[in-house]
């Protein structure tokens, strides 16, 4: 074969691979959900493709699992590439208030994930959920049943990759708004946040803090990331008058110590 032919064929098999890539099926992504999700986030009716799709969103509480919702509406995904950098768009009308950007960027020696926070700099309400949805994900939430609302919000926040370690700048907060569980006889336990703050320096510094706004079930703690693995220690216990209608919970929440329940995560 002559060397114009050589070229040829090369150019032609680049193409085809070009090709296959920028027409990646949207059932590629859903596998990847799985896949990263440990089988707890499945992506179903995929369509369109890995640059620009959708697909309906089941939560479920992984492989045997019997818990699982499908959520209302669908998930929207789009990405588009700028100078080395990929854009990935997410919307979802019953979960984002607004659609969510993000930049991720491979390196040399890793990557690097920020959250575009547009043109203002205020806090960003990133996603907001009934609590009732957790029940989905299986142990220990189909045995709380919560209800309530959750909401997740971000000023800013960044992930990066780089030489085997993984640092995060930025915060994120959660609140739980109006939590009641069917182990409670009481209609409302209370009202908490959790605030993840990370200094720039490998994930072992990024830290989370647990802390109640109201309520008669009083949730308290300090979480640090140690390695790949999360610690959270902290305790719980009922405002005065409540330590009767509370006892049940307290004693599934952690180990009883008085009149305080302790709470230990890895």
């Amino acid at each position: 074969m002559s060397a114009t032919g050589r070229w040829a064929w090369a150019g032609a098999l680049t193409g085809a691979l070009a090709g296959v890539v920028m027409l990646a099926p949207a059932r590629w992504a859903a596998w990847a959900a799985v896949q990263a999700s440990e089988g707890r986030v499945v992506l179903g009716d995929a369509s369109g493709t890995v640059w620009a799709g959708q697909a309906r969103v089941t939560l479920t509480g992984g492989p045997g699992s019997r818990d699982a919702l499908t959520l209302p509406g669908q998930l929207q995904w789009r990405v588009g590439w700028e100078a080395m950098a990929a854009r990935v768009t997410l919307r979802h009308t019953e979960v984002m208030p607004a659609p969510v950007a993000l930049k991720f960027q491979p390196r040399w020696d890793g990557w690097s994930l920020a959250l575009l926070s547009g043109p203002s700099s205020q806090t960003k309400v990133l996603l907001q959920w009934p609590a009732a949805w957790l029940s989905a994900l299986g142990t220990p939430w189909n045995t709380l049943q919560p209800s309530g609302q959750l909401r997740l919000t971000s000023p800013g926040l960044s992930l990066q990759w780089a030489q085997g370690r993984l640092k995060l700048d930025g915060s994120m907060v959660l609140e739980a708004a109006d939590m009641a569980s069917r182990l409670s006889t009481l209609p409302r336990l209370g009202s908490y946040r959790a605030v993840i703050n990370g200094s720039g320096a490998a994930v072992e510094t990024a830290t989370l803090q647990l802390s109640t706004l109201d309520g008669p079930l009083q949730l308290s703690g300090m979480g640090q990331w140690v390695g790949p693995r999360f610690r959270l220690r902290g305790e719980a216990s009922a405002a005065p008058g409540q330590e009767a209608a509370l006892q049940n919970l307290l004693n599934l929440i952690g180990r009883r110590d008085g009149a305080r329940a302790v709470l230990s995560i890895g």
